[in-house]
């Protein structure tokens, strides 16, 4: 298979099984390639966007994609909430930090050698 990558010759769906994985060549829902990885990195890339809906007119500053581990999360929510002076929850993976600090928390994680963009409006 000169000049053919792997991927090229994989099978991602059967008709018999669904989607298969590139990686183990099972199933999706028997994948082994891909347990204890957490779905939520996504793309590498830290959105930083602001929330006002749900919350009686209250603005809320929430940090999505943080490419860590549950505890790497934690510990970093709590050093930006510190940051910022300001009170916040971890949610589903998300960082929710109270009021409008979009500027000061892109400046933060970049320092941290995350790529961070703003997400919304």
């Amino acid at each position: 298979m000169k000049g053919k990558d792997v991927r090229d010759t994989c099978l991602v769906y059967s008709s018999d099984k669904g989607r298969m994985c590139p990686g183990c060549g099972r199933p999706a829902a028997e994948c082994v390639c891909h347990r204890g990885r957490d779905s939520s990195f996504g793309d590498g890339i830290v959105r930083i966007r602001r929330e006002t809906k749900g919350r009686g007119g209250k603005i809320v500053t929430v940090i999505t994609g943080i490419p860590l581990d549950a505890d790497g999360v934690q510990s970093l929510s709590g050093d930006l909430k510190r940051r910022c002076g300001s009170g916040g929850t971890l949610k589903d993976g998300a960082i929710e930090i109270q009021g409008d600090h979009r500027d000061l928390l892109k400046q933060e994680l970049e320092r941290r050698g995350f790529r961070v963009k703003m997400a919304g409006g």
